[in-house]
């Protein structure tokens, strides 16, 4: 009894997976449904939404997942881009550095600022055009063009610039906002 059982559940088995829907002139041989399944057929079943707000079908992403800065991006612009590093600093007295009285050590997490240092050759401080937003610095000048994403956010509108035409250097110091600071400094 259990073998005839087994029997017939094969064959029901089979059955499921080599039905033959109506066969195609070309094809002769019968292929079983699972090998005409597609990417979009795997997993379960998903509901359309009707009430959906309907998107512009030419947009293939919303502008809340464009980076800032993106739009200084421009692949054409022959410009090149001049060496550029940069430091993070912090404030030190004699009590961080002999005493140790604050919480303070070596490490990046206790900077309050970065330095931006760009080396300009053969530019001229009117020349210069500096931009700077809370995560993006776009310098512009005839010469060259950079447009830098800061490993940081920065408070832009407290930043100080300073460029040395001995070293034909532009130096960029932006105070860091970093929400935890008065947690991880006081």
């Amino acid at each position: 009894m259990d073998n005839m059982s087994s029997t017939e559940t094969l064959q029901a088995l089979s059955s499921l997976l080599y039905t033959d829907q109506g066969s195609d002139e070309d094809d002769s041989i019968s292929v079983p449904p699972a090998a005409r399944m597609g990417p979009g057929q795997i997993g379960p079943a998903r509901a359309v939404e009707k009430d959906a707000p309907s998107k512009d079908s030419r947009q293939i992403w919303s502008e809340e997942e464009v980076a800032e800065g993106a739009q200084f991006d421009d692949l054409c612009d022959p410009r090149p881009q001049p060496e550029y590093e940069i430091l993070l600093k912090q404030r030190v007295g004699t009590e961080d550095v002999f005493l140790g009285m604050s919480r303070k050590n070596p490490s990046s997490a206790c900077c309050e600022s970065m330095l931006v240092k760009i080396k300009l050759p053969n530019t001229k401080i009117t020349d210069l055009v500096l931009d700077v937003k809370e995560t993006f610095l776009d310098l512009r000048t005839p010469k060259y063009k950079l447009g830098l994403h800061l490993p940081h956010p920065v408070h832009s509108e407290e930043g100080r610039a300073c460029f040395i035409t001995e070293r034909e250097e532009l130096e960029v110091t932006l105070p860091m906002d970093r929400p935890l600071d008065s947690i991880n400094l006081a």
